[in-house]
């Protein structure tokens, strides 16, 4: 069954309107999927995301994995239900851990051992562990698992990464997942275009409910970010949906779509708004806790219709930031998270109508 229902093809770019159709509800792309790594948007209700039109949102299974557990999980009646959040939901595997987490880990054939950032006790994650865990969360969408690979990394190193990789890809597709869930598998190869393509073509071939690009947005530029994209959305199948991970800027969304991605994700909305960084139209940040801002008696964007800047100052989110008071994370997260579900809501408006093209200098430097 294929879930996946492409509506529309902008003939002037890789750009796509889609329908992606989950057992928790319908979600339009190209979309962006604000990060709840431990069942949580940092500083956010459900009924906010919901009132932010938020469709999707992430959770990891590293970190859920630890605490609380997935059998606590899946006792309240999965994940869905533990954090009353009742739309869909997509699980990252663990696999970027390997990745950020390569000081606490040592590779093993069949996945990795852990030593736990919390308090150092020992644990073993692998594609059966990691599709057994998310199986119990009950998400919607199910990552496989593999090995994000650092950047710069030698082409040997990367070649043996991929190879490490697509065997757990397998071995993840091989694993039973409940009726509903969705799994996708994820691209690697670093910065190599035959190691990409290759990686594409075999994912394909196993055959998947999606397709991730993962291994960027890992300190490569962005020109080579974008040129990976385009080596491999070609590859990829039309009718299943693209997902780019961990990304990211509002320009690099803008770029992404234009290169056929559908789905996007990131911790910048939620993180930058904790350090009092507030986006502004054109894909700028301001650092709302600067002095500048004392007696500035304005909105964080006066284009924002949203209740952080339709009731509230700069002046007044500084001093909230500066008394460390939590009411100015949560309005700065608000504002953000906002501001990524109007880009994405505009950009498909602009594919819709033929006109993606016109967004471009709203991004240039």
């Amino acid at each position: 069954m294929n879930n996946f229902e492409l509506l529309y093809q902008d003939p002037t770019s890789g750009a796509r309107l889609g329908r992606l159709t989950t057992a928790h509800g319908v979600v339009n792309t190209p979309v962006f999927m604000p990060v709840g790594t431990r069942a949580t948007v940092k500083a956010m209700s459900p009924r906010e995301l919901e009132e932010l039109n938020v469709q999707i949102i992430l959770g990891n299974t590293y970190h859920l994995f630890l605490r609380p557990g997935p059998e606590l999980i899946e006792k309240a009646g999965g994940l869905h239900q533990f954090e009353d959040w009742h739309h869909p939901i997509l699980t990252d595997s663990g696999g970027f851990q390997v990745f950020s987490l390569s000081n606490l880990r040592k590779m093993k054939p069949d996945g990795v051992e852990f030593a736990s950032h919390i308090d150092g006790t020992r644990f073993f994650l692998g594609p059966r562990e990691s599709m057994a865990i998310q199986r119990a969360l009950g998400s919607d969408i199910v990552m496989s698992f593999d090995e994000c690979t650092p950047y710069p990394c030698k082409y040997e190193d990367a070649a043996k990464s991929l190879d490490v990789t697509l065997r757990w890809e397998l071995m993840s597709r091989e694993q039973k997942l409940k009726d509903h869930q969705q799994l996708f598998g994820i691209v690697q190869g670093s910065t190599y275009r035959d190691l990409r393509e290759r990686s594409a073509k075999e994912l394909v071939k196993i055959g998947f409910d999606g397709y991730s690009i993962g291994g960027l947005s890992v300190g490569e530029s962005e020109e080579m970010m974008f040129e990976c994209l385009e080596w491999v959305t070609p590859l990829l199948p039309k009718d299943k949906p693209r997902y780019l991970m961990g990304v990211g800027t509002p320009k690099q969304i803008y770029e992404g779509v234009r290169r056929g991605v559908d789905m996007f994700d990131c911790v910048m909305p939620t993180r930058l708004a904790r350090h009092g960084s507030a986006f502004v139209r054109g894909g700028k940040t301001i650092p709302v806790k600067a002095g500048k801002y004392r007696e500035d008696f304005t909105p964080v964007d006066p284009t924002c219709s949203c209740y952080c800047c339709t009731h509230f100052t700069k002046a007044y989110i500084r001093h909230l930031m500066n008394v460390n008071e939590i009411l100015g994370i949560r309005l700065i997260t608000l504002h953000n998270i906002h501001y990524f579900m109007d880009l994405t809501k505009r950009i498909r408006e602009h594919i819709a109508t033929g006109t993606l093209n016109d967004m471009a200098s709203e991004f240039e430097d």
